[in-house]
């Protein structure tokens, strides 16, 4: 009869393994299992983050005509399901989400309240960043939202030393780091991918390819245009998805989240989508046609998972109306909250500052 497997050499039983508190800690940092993608509340939800984005999108632009928002303001319009089916993927007690300037569809993906959202494009001292960082550089630590960084691509170094510190802590987390097709030919991407894979980094690097940089066409200054195939310089896994889908933008997220959270690796996907609105607000879009343009929005994210829902027969339109109000009163009422909330006071110029 074999021995039993708390038996030492002598038959006597071992003492139980005792559990550091790191060793406890990691335990309880298991992710929350994700419900399925053909599950009708999880779609549903999609489908409202999406509709949440788009509607206070909307009222910011609204905001920033009547000049209640100053500054740079970047819209996220046309491109919801990258940040939505992304993040979607993630367990943000214990993953990590980082972007650059067009940052406001990633920080209500990630469950910023969009009073607050908002009160920060207005400068208010109840915006998440104290009214301080404004429209580029929402930051929310307590979701795991850490910028909405404004220089291009200075934020990718930065997202891939959050992921050597889940390497190195030994936690259980991941990072998604967004940015644009603009950022591709910076020094710093291609330094990030390359350190990530020599430590083996859990880092999912994503670009939203909006197809302009700016209001250069990104074909015009790329030698190669599948940016996909860019990960192979660095022996990354790297795939392209199409970014107006969102149930699809999530099942390639959610494998390359599984893929950094099991096996420690990198991996690098495009993401090809297109914004509605010009590059900022001051941008008039003058540099595409309308054909053009009408043909992307016949690609309307929110119209695209609307279709599928209502062919599953998981939604009606008449539920479609119930959400869409719902996520244009959010919108009205987080207008309404900036508007009547106090701007910062003077002494707090100071604070917050490092040197």
């Amino acid at each position: 009869m074999g021995k039993s497997s708390t038996s030492g050499s002598n038959g006597a039983k071992k003492a139980p393994e005792k559990k550091t508190p790191e060793k406890k800690a990691q335990e309880n940092r298991q992710p929350a299992k994700k419900p399925a993608a053909d599950d009708k509340a999880f779609r549903t939800d999609l489908l409202r983050r999406m509709l949440l984005i788009r509607r206070v999108e909307e009222k910011a632009a609204q905001m920033y005509g009547l000049r209640k928002i100053g500054g740079f303001c970047h819209l996220y319009i046309g491109q919801e399901a990258v940040a939505v089916g992304a993040v979607a993927a993630l367990d943000l007690e214990h993953d990590y989400v980082f972007t650059a300037y067009r940052d406001h569809g990633h920080a209500l993906a990630c469950g910023m309240d969009a009073k607050v959202m908002m009160a920060e494009l207005y400068g208010k001292a109840a915006g998440c960043s104290r009214g301080k960082g404004g429209s580029m550089h929402l930051f929310d630590a307590e979701r795991h939202m850490l910028g909405g960084n404004g220089i291009v691509g200075a934020h990718i170094p930065v997202a891939t030393g959050a992921a050597l510190k889940i390497r190195y802590k030994k936690e259980n987390g991941v990072v998604l780091c967004f940015f644009g097709d603009g950022a591709i030919h910076q020094g710093s991407f291609h330094e990030s991918l390359n350190l990530a894979k020599i430590w083996n980094l859990p880092i999912v690097y994503i670009c939203e390819n909006n197809q302009y940089g700016m209001g250069t066409d990104f074909r015009r200054v790329s030698a190669v245009t599948d940016f996909s195939k860019m990960g192979v310089s660095y022996d990354i896994p790297g795939s392209q998805m199409d970014g107006m889908d969102v149930l699809e933008v999530h099942g390639a997220v959610k494998d390359a989240v599984e893929r950094a959270r099991e096996e420690h690796q990198p991996s690098f996907i495009e993401a090809v989508t297109y914004r509605y609105k010009g590059h900022s607000m001051s941008d008039p879009a003058t540099y595409r046609t309308k054909e053009e343009l009408a043909e992307y929005k016949n690609q309307d994210p929110i119209l695209i998972l609307k279709a599928k829902l209502l062919e599953a027969k998981q939604l009606s339109n008449e539920e479609f109306d119930e959400i869409d109000a719902e996520c244009k009163q959010i919108s009205n009422d987080a207008a309404r909250f900036a508007e009547d909330s106090p701007q910062p006071a003077v002494e707090t110029l100071y604070e917050d500052v490092l040197v």
